[in-house]
């Protein structure tokens, strides 16, 4: 591509907005867009596929600005491209209720692919949506069609290459060898403490490539040339990601360049109008656009429409010669859900399953009528039940690598067309918590499965008995976190989670369960209401039972204990916490009954339960780390039996 004048105009424009908005709010991070405005805008104007009118259009290519706190540079072009941020939009910059917060965030303003601003997160969702482009594309292109063809840009900073994450993401990016993923990394050498160099030595160059990634060097990132011909020839490796490392000056034109408080303090007013005489801005005043920059981009953005429309042709003609191959494409681009699916015949579980087990049954049975079915492990397959037998290719395996994993399901839920899940032990859900975190405030429908769910992991120890993970997941708002007491609540609880279409935890038991088959209605009809009725007395009842996951066994067995003594007892089940929060009053009321005692009991800490009971409640949790035991005789040792809970019961009702 050739630039011009107008083109370096439009890089100003993106540059001065930028520091208007920061200054107008007298916060934000003026460094970023002043410095990597000229990488991003050499992928918009020369590369990226878009189209402001339908920015959710499956086949475009997708833009992600990992480093978020310079999310001034990419609200100025969302504006200037046509996306619906207004002018006053951008003179709101992080005021309340503005279109523009401090970071970016999936789903407040058109053409935001992910939320950005916790570093390295974006780098490692971006590497999602590259891998969500190569699944869907060897499901649905032939070689006379490629319904599926776009690339993943990301733009991220030193600060994203020092976080793990990053390299987690990198290293699996290279060992799928997803070539449609372009990185390009705003080397700048400052961070907010000084120069790189007191924390960030290494040699990124030789680390990529030893990761299997093609690395492309720009000496001058103010350069549209350099960079422009460094995106061409990452755009034909077809067999690596790449990094394109561009050198840059932080704050570039300010008083302020080069040096570390521009990162992420506002330049003062004078600051600002020298900065504008530096790139010799033909205005003092703010928010100035100038007519010729504003129509480039208007230009730009019609080069999107047209590419569009060519898809729109291919996709009726695609339609046209593979009517079936169109239907599968239509089924997982609308993540369509067929009915029964999850009504197996009654035998499908015949005998005591561990949650995990049935889970992976589930996964299986779901795999033929949901293809956009995807997904794996952090190198557990074998102790999650996750890898799909029938069709082993679509089992991700994502390596020991859960904070990248749970990172790239963002990604993959993001793009669209998969139903994405990934598995750990429960207790390592610790490390994907800002994954997690990210996944509930952009409703990314994601599944994350968690096994080995309490101390019944048993002899593993305290290190891998999960205490405190359940309780701390429900502490998310918008995460769903399901915890099933048998194989059939499994399935209903996998059915909620995908039709659901909200990220989803489902913890799950290492140690068998009994079957609770007698009671499949009311399971069916008990799980997507977070918590019920599940057994109730013949006699009139004096105490309540109450619990979640492998603990509901243990009512039946203290039910069984008490009625010796004459004491009746409901028993409730709780899957989900949250779900149960949204059911209105009236049935919260049927389910725990006022008046009546109450016992809930579960293998983690008990705080939360009465708050979710909004009644007196004695809880059995565990309050100290696990202990390394076979599983019954750890229950034993921190209280959790049925003398217990009967005993507890006994005390309430005398």
């Amino acid at each position: 591509m050739k630039f011009d004048t107008t083109d370096t105009l439009c890089v100003n424009t993106l540059r001065t907005l930028s520091i208007d908005m920061v200054g107008q709010a007298d916060s934000g991070h003026p460094g970023l867009p002043l410095g990597a405005a000229p990488l991003a805008y050499a992928v918009w104007a020369g590369h990226l596929k878009f189209t402001p009118s339908e920015p959710a259009w499956i086949d475009r290519d997708r833009f992600v600005l990992s480093a978020g706190h310079g999310s001034t540079l990419l609200y100025s072009m969302l504006h200037l491209y046509g996306y619906g941020l207004k002018m006053e939009d951008l003179k709101k910059f992080r005021q309340l209720g503005s279109l523009t917060p401090g970071h970016p965030e999936y789903g407040h303003a058109a053409g935001i692919e992910t939320t950005t601003g916790p570093l390295g997160q974006g780098f490692a969702n971006a590497v999602g949506m590259a891998l969500a482009e190569k699944l869907l594309a060897e499901k649905l292109n032939t070689p006379e069609f490629r319904l599926v063809d776009h690339f993943t840009y990301v733009v991220c900073g030193d600060g994203d290459l020092m976080e793990g994450v990053s390299y987690e993401a990198a290293s699996l990016a290279g060992t799928l060898k997803l070539g449609k993923l372009i990185c390009l990394y705003d080397s700048n050498g400052i961070t907010i403490e000084g120069s790189t160099s007191l924390a960030f030595t290494e040699n990124v160059k030789k680390r990529f490539l030893a990761q299997d990634w093609q690395v492309i060097e720009v000496e001058d990132g103010n350069s549209l040339e350099e960079l422009d011909s460094a995106i061409k020839k990452a755009k034909r490796e077809a067999g690596q990601p790449t990094i394109i490392i561009a050198k840059t000056h932080i704050g570039w034109g300010s008083p302020k360049q080069d040096k570390n408080s521009v990162h992420g303090e506002p330049l003062k007013p004078d600051e600002i109008l020298a900065t504008k005489a530096k790139l010799g801005w033909p205005s003092t005043e703010s928010f100035f656009v100038p007519e010729e920059a504003r129509a480039r981009f208007a230009e730009q953005a019609e080069e999107g429409e047209k590419d569009r429309k060519r898809w729109l042709k291919l996709w009726k003609n695609y339609s046209e010669a593979l009517p079936e191959k169109a239907d599968l494409a239509k089924a997982m681009l609308g993540r369509e859900i067929p009915e029964g699916l999850f009504k197996p015949e009654n035998t499908f579980f015949d005998k005591p399953l561990a949650t995990r087990e049935a889970s992976g049954k589930v996964i299986n049975l779901m795999a033929a009528g949901l293809p956009g079915l995807t997904g794996g492990s952090a190198d557990l397959g074998p102790s999650t039940k996750t890898d799909f037998t029938a069709e082993p290719a679509r089992t991700l395996h994502f390596g020991i690598r859960e904070h990248a994993m749970g990172s790239i399901l963002n990604g993959l839920a993001l793009h669209g067309g998969l139903i994405p899940f990934g598995a750990t032990f429960l207790v390592f859900s610790d490390y994907m918590r800002p994954a997690l975190r990210l996944a509930a405030m952009m409703q990314a429908p994601a599944v994350f499965v968690f096994t080995h769910d309490s101390i019944g992991v048993g002899e593993d120890g305290p290190t891998h008995q999960p205490v405190e993970q359940l309780m701390s997941l429900r502490l998310i708002p918008g995460l769903l976190v399901l915890r099933p007491a048998d194989a059939w609540e499994t399935l209903h609880a996998w059915e909620t989670a995908v039709r659901l279409k909200r990220p989803a935890c489902l913890a799950l038991s290492r140690q068998k369960l009994p079957l609770l088959t007698q009671y499949r209605e009311k399971i069916a009809a008990g799980v997507p209401r977070g918590a019920y009725l599940l057994r109730g007395p013949s006699t009139t009842p004096a105490v309540e039972l109450i619990a979640s996951g492998s603990e509901v066994s243990l009512l039946f067995e203290a039910a069984a204990l008490l009625e010796k003594d004459g004491i009746a007892a409901r028993i409730i089940s709780v899957p989900s916490f949250e779900l149960f929060r949204e059911q209105e009053q009236a049935y919260k009321d049927s389910v725990f009954v006022t008046g009546l005692p109450k016992v809930a009991v579960e293998a983690g800490r008990g705080i939360g339960w009465k708050d979710l009971i909004n009644a007196p409640v004695t809880v059995l949790g565990v309050e100290t780390f696990g202990t390394s035991a076979p599983a019954g005789q750890a229950y034993a040792a921190l209280g959790l039996t049925a003398e217990k809970i009967a005993a507890a019961a006994r005390k309430l009702v005398k």
